[in-house]
């Protein structure tokens, strides 16, 4: 019962806010399935869009949890809210246009990116650093050190070669390039299917770029940034890794740029909502489809309601395999597909200790890095250990600040690791050189405060020249192809504002129809009476 009043509720608001649009301009219904950065984007871009052209809609933005965001969200140290930490997406670059410029409008304030109070970043092995560097020191001294090991042109050949590539993707903004409704013909356009249908070792190897700094500094970047080596890692995921400069984030959580273009989109918000099928129907007054969608809620999900409003348009925000959506008979032109995912483990924790130096086989003078990235071993292949983690076990380890316990009111080291599976209480004991116990925190712990997350956060990103384009359908479009080209957040929300253009050049290039007869408050007549009954 409940869950049909929120319906009821969700329709009376679609119908009230178009009562005064004119009876003369057609209004067209959106659905948009998922609230992350593709999803939130596309409800900006819409209204955005539709509001220049002179077009209605009604966007209805649905999302399965309680917050908008998706794969970016803050976790609370001790529970307290005055601490906060990223735990998924926790930077973006200059080059982000759409995140930085949201940035701007949106007045948020930002912050530098996450660094370890250290100053120091190693390059473990699982058997030794292989390189370290002390990002204090004076940039002469850093460079000199780098070179000594890695060669002088190598660091630089590899800074023009990315800085060529990702100039080759950023007139994928503007036209002719923008929009695009086929992701594989605009990659051949820009010429990057060259990068992607080959692994970033190919890459390097093909611009004479050195094996050891490849397997080392490169390689280290791609396994924080994809949990991948560059083996198997096609080369503009292994570039793109590498374009990091200028790094910031927003204070209080990136997820405030897409919550506010959600906001600012008007969208209708069905939090705690869960879409498990779509289904085409007829419209009697177009040759155009209309779908209806059925949900299921948070608070009843064994009661699959139909959504009382159909849609001219759907967009599909999330990547399908992980959706639990079923599509009706006609909806999909051809299946989409499913591409293997990375299960990432990201792990938070507090800690007044620092890294044990005998984890790392260090003196037990020597103190650790505060950032340890990690490469494979001399005996590793790149698929050895778990998901190709190799020796060392895990892809990243870093200290990301500090926080207060409040039992103490004394600052703790705040640590952040990715790893391939979850954490053991023996890999924290040897990590920190104090026994963690089965619950990971309590009164002998050296853990005060623990948080482990499990994300399916980007695609195994293999060579490959063809990519999901995003209409899979009539009126019918899909965002989660462009992961397997470039994953980041700012390429989800590029995705996302592609498909609301492409919609709006559907509906400008159907002006001149007058599509469904509607009534003076712009709700189709059999929209009406399907609330009505």
């Amino acid at each position: 019962m409940k869950l049909r009043l929120e319906l009821a509720a969700a329709v009376a608001a679609l119908v009230e806010c178009c009562s005064a649009w004119p009876s003369d301009q057609p209004l067209r219904q959106i659905a948009i399935i998922g609230a992350g950065a593709a999803g939130s984007s596309a409800a900006y871009f819409l209204r955005n869009y539709t509001t220049h052209a002179g077009f209605h809609v009604n966007i209805t933005l649905f999302e399965k949890t309680d917050r908008i965001g998706g794969r970016t969200l803050t976790v609370n140290p001790f529970n307290d809210p005055a601490q906060l930490f990223e735990l998924g997406a926790s930077i973006f670059v200059p080059v982000n246009h759409i995140l930085y410029d949201s940035v701007t409008e949106f007045n948020l304030s930002t912050r530098a990116a996450e660094t370890d109070s250290s100053s120091i970043i190693g390059i473990w092995d699982g058997d030794r650093f292989v390189f370290t560097l002390d990002r204090s020191q004076p940039s002469l001294w850093k460079g000199l050190k780098v070179a000594l090991r890695y060669g002088l042109t190598n660091p630089w050949k590899t800074e023009q070669l990315t800085a060529a590539t990702i100039a080759k993707f950023l007139r994928i903004y503007d036209a002719p390039f923008f929009p695009f409704p086929s992701l594989t013909q605009r990659a051949q356009d820009l010429g990057l299917d060259a990068f992607t249908g080959v692994t970033g070792e190919q890459v390097f190897k093909e611009n004479k770029i050195g094996a050891l700094y490849a397997h080392d500094v490169v390689q280290a970047s791609t396994r924080v940034n994809y949990a991948s080596n560059i083996a198997v890692l096609h080369g503009l995921h292994t570039l793109v890794s590498l374009a990091a400069n200028g790094a910031i984030g927003v204070r209080g959580g990136n997820w405030q740029i897409f919550s506010e273009m959600a906001r600012r989109s008007s969208a209708f918000l069905a939090l705690n909502t869960t879409v498990v099928a779509i289904d085409k129907g007829e419209d009697a007054a177009s040759d155009r489809p209309r779908y209806t969608l059925q949900t299921t809620s948070g608070i009843a999900p064994d009661d699959t309601t139909t959504f009382p409003v159909a849609f001219d348009n759907v967009i599909i925000a999330t990547p399908y395999q992980f959706s639990g959506m079923s599509a009706g008979v006609g909806v999909l032109d051809s299946p989409i597909e499913a591409v293997p995912y990375v299960e990432l483990h990201v792990t938070i924790f507090t800690s007044p200790s620092w890294f044990s130096p005998r984890f790392f086989g260090l003196r037990d003078s020597q103190k650790p890095p505060g950032l340890v990235l990690t490469t494979l071993a001399s005996t590793d292949t790149p698929d050895s250990g778990v998901a190709g983690a190799g020796k060392a076990g895990f892809f990243s380890l870093s200290n990301i600040g500090k926080a207060t316990n409040p039992k103490t009111l004394r600052e703790e080291n705040v640590y952040k690791v990715f790893s391939p599976e979850a954490l053991t209480p023996d890999f924290l004991s040897r990590l920190l050189g104090s026994t963690v116990p089965e619950t990971f925190t309590g009164e002998a712990s050296p853990i005060t405060w623990y948080h482990a997350h499990v994300f399916h956060s980007y695609p195994k990103a293999y060579p490959r020249v063809k990519f999901q384009d995003p209409v899979v359908g009539q009126g019918v479009y899909y965002t989660a192809g462009m992961e397997s080209f470039i994953s980041t957040m700012e390429t989800n929300a590029l995705m996302g504002k592609n498909v609301a253009r492409l919609i709006v050049d559907d509906m400008l290039s159907t002006r001149s129809s007058s599509g469904l007869e509607r009534g003076r408050d712009g709700v189709a007549w059999e929209d009406k009476q399907r609330i009505l009954n």
